[in-house]
């Protein structure tokens, strides 16, 4: 079989599969859960895998699920990923009333883009086709939220990391994968239809506690030290920060107050801030990571609290492999066309993503496809072109395997060679895994 008639064949599969591939969407959709907690969504994934008879790992990094195909040889292993948490946007009507949890990042278009390649396999017969073998993986908890929640996990040697995907290598899951790849949910501001790629922002997570002294705020207020007024100077002393960070840097500090005392009428004694440091650099984020360390910590001098600060390892930069680039650029143009099709995204990617991780040990594309408005983690965000966002990501990121795995991978295996990783996985657990 020529290699067009085997992407024709997928492609077909996948519209065949329409109808399924947006029904798990919208499941997903209608039932967010958060990091870590994501077992009726890892149950969803796992149903349409049954369906394809596909064996699968789950229960991987808690709710994480792997199925690996096997190609008619194994010259190389491709991953695939696909992200099974939501974000907390209370104000978003499709929010869960109890926790405030929604896909309003898209991810749901990412799992079901995923189940998309699983048809494509199945239906098309792919892995009879290709030189190679693909693990198709719904990861946890990309969102890097309730840190203190995942703090605790730590704490009981649950988890070592805040996410995912840093578990997932940490666990070993990557330790045979040569390539990965990925898309993530667009604006379709201006026309776009789709991004091979787009440099992120590494970052570090903060939980700083103040403990002060409580007293009664009316009568006695002088016999108190207050927690909130060390986090307002705290946080005021990071602004006074800002004017230090370099431009070419990106960094980034923002934070929320996650306890603020206990009731009115007592001097907070009991405050505790969570803060992201994101940068597009290592050196710079423990750079400015210091410097917020220090500002945070005058708030609790200036009033006589006592301050706390727990540093975790956020996400690491993403590291462009272009080669990887190229193959997604020429067929997101093959299927959607010239026009809205960029290579790489305009402007720099201020978010962050744990594939940064990955891609400082292996070489990874993590690719985006419009369809969506109204601001990522807002309550206005809506994915309004299910077609781009799930179905066109789903035959693409298929097209990108086969390319892969063609003709003995000879392309993947020569982007698998001329790669240079940052690190090796030992290396990053080191230096990563031992941020404080």
């Amino acid at each position: 079989m020529e290699k067009n008639e085997c992407k024709k064949r997928a492609i077909n599969a996948i519209d065949k599969n329409r109808d399924s591939i947006l029904a798990l969407f919208d499941s997903v959709a209608s039932e967010p859960e958060l990091g870590f907690k994501e077992f009726k969504t890892a149950k969803k994934i796992k149903a349409f895998f049954d369906e394809m008879n596909f064996n699968y790992e789950d229960g991987v990094a808690i709710t994480g699920v792997i199925s690996t195909q096997k190609g008619r040889s194994s010259k190389l292993k491709v991953a695939v990923m696909g992200e099974l948490d939501a974000v907390i946007s209370s104000l978003h009507p499709q929010a869960d009333k109890q926790t405030g949890a929604v896909h309003a990042c898209g991810h749901n278009a990412q799992l079901a883009a995923l189940a998309g390649v699983a048809a494509a396999i199945h239906d098309a017969n792919l892995m009879a086709e290709l030189d190679g073998d693909v693990a198709l993986m719904a990861v946890p908890s990309e969102e890097c939220i309730e840190i203190e929640y995942r703090n605790r996990l730590r704490k009981e040697g649950k988890l070592k990391f805040l996410g995912g995907k840093q578990e997932f290598i940490r666990l070993g899951k990557f330790d045979d994968v040569d390539i990965a790849i990925m898309q993530h949910t667009a604006m379709s501001d201006g026309g776009f239809k789709a991004g091979a790629g787009s440099p992120c922002n590494g970052f570090v997570s903060k939980i700083i506690h103040y403990t002060g002294k409580s007293a009664h705020a009316g009568s006695e207020p002088y016999n108190g030290i207050n927690a909130l007024n060390a986090a307002s100077i705290g946080t005021l002393a990071v602004h006074a920060q800002r004017e230090t960070f370099r431009d070419e840097d990106h960094i980034r500090v923002h934070s929320i107050m996650t306890k603020g005392g206990d009731v009115v009428n007592i001097v907070p004694a009991d405050v505790t801030l969570e803060a992201y440091v994101r940068g597009a650099n290592t050196p710079a984020i423990l750079d400015a990571s210091s410097k917020v360390n220090r500002a945070y910590k005058a708030g609790g001098d200036a009033v006589g609290a006592k301050t706390d600060i727990t540093t975790l390892p956020g996400y690491m930069p993403v590291v462009m492999c272009d080669p990887l680039l190229d193959i997604m650029y020429k067929n997101m143009q093959e299927l959607l066309g010239t026009q809205g099709v960029e290579r790489l995204c305009a402007g720099f990617g201020g978010g962050s993503t744990d594939a940064g991780d990955v891609s400082q040990i292996l070489p990874v594309v993590h690719s985006f496809f419009g369809g969506a408005e109204g601001g990522f983690h807002s309550e206005r965000f809506q994915i309004v072109d299910r077609d781009l966002a799930v179905i066109s990501a789903a035959k693409c990121l298929t097209m990108v395997l086969i390319d892969l795995l063609w003709d003995g991978a000879k392309e993947g295996i020569k982007i698998k060679n001329a790669y240079v990783p940052p690190m090796t996985k030992d290396e990053y657990l080191e230096k990563w895994g031992g941020i404080k």
